[in-house]
């Protein structure tokens, strides 16, 4: 399961030009569920990105976490995280998981999600054309991919 996490101001996502989901401060969140994922995935990433101290504190520093900061989560699965480029110029997604095996572990980790920040979490749709706008605060965008714990 890969994340990219962004530090945004605000973020949004439209699905035929009606607005699903959106957030002030907090972390716009794409992410890519692989056909090798469980919920031990899914239980990891969400610990790890709601404890993540990325907001500045008082002296600037990067000291603080969502929590910290009342920060919100907008969630967009995106299966192209998962693309292979290796040959050619076309990219396989053979590494993303099947619908099937996506959609659920897409809704644990948005309640897995609620549960360890403790408010609801703002979402995109599964396989909608979405339309998603963001102001990266920093910027900072941070890659964590949970078959890389160690």
């Amino acid at each position: 399961m890969i994340a990219v996490i962004q530090r945004v101001a605000e973020a949004s996502v439209k699905i035929e030009g009606n607005i699903k989901g959106s957030i002030q401060t907090g972390f716009l969140i794409l992410l890519g569920i692989t056909h090798a994922d469980t919920l031990e995935d899914v239980e990891w990433l969400s610990k790890k990105i709601v404890g993540m101290r990325i907001f500045s504190d008082e002296e600037g520093k990067m000291n603080l976490d969502l929590n910290t900061i009342n920060g919100d989560i907008l969630l967009i699965s995106q299966f192209t995280l998962h693309a292979s480029t290796k040959k050619g110029n076309r990219p396989s997604f053979i590494e993303a998981a099947r619908p099937e095996v996506a959609i659920p572990l897409y809704e644990q980790m948005i309640q897995q999600l609620s549960k360890d920040l403790g408010k609801n979490i703002q979402t995109g749709e599964f396989g909608a054309d979405m339309k998603v706008s963001l102001i990266n605060d920093g910027p900072v965008t941070i890659v964590i991919d949970s078959k890389h714990k160690i």
